[in-house]
């Protein structure tokens, strides 16, 4: 198995939140995340249109199963995302896109893989 193995003991470990550990689908809130929005990492300049997306990502319903840790990943995501849609990005850029995308569980592969279903209202 590639990577490091998981660890229960963590609280924040996948591993509690993974469909196959658990034995039944975990249900997103179709009306999203009610939890606080973190800030924008700094080190950078944000655009109008990137600090947009941010909030949408943390207001979505994958992200009522995101902590602090996901807040670089969530980063990439957008800034992969700006250059793919301002037409400066690469190849490269667009498959790390998708990947992310799909580890943040954004993707109906990424959903599925994390066991996550967004629940009917």
């Amino acid at each position: 198995m590639p990577g490091p193995a998981q660890n229960p003991l963590k609280p924040n470990s996948r591993r509690y939140r993974t469909a196959s550990v658990r034995g039944a689908v975990i249900e997103l809130p179709a009306e999203g995340c009610d939890l606080p929005v973190p800030k924008v990492p700094s080190g950078r300049a944000w655009s109008k249109d990137e600090r947009a997306l941010w909030k949408t990502l943390w207001q979505s319903p994958q992200a009522s199963q995101w902590d602090e840790s996901f807040i670089p990943a969530v980063a990439s995501y957008v800034i992969h995302t700006h250059a793919i849609y301002g037409g400066t990005a690469s190849a490269w850029t667009a498959q790390e896109h998708r990947h992310i995308g799909a580890q943040l569980g954004l993707t109906p592969q990424g959903m599925q893989a994390l066991g996550w279903v967004i629940a009917d209202d």
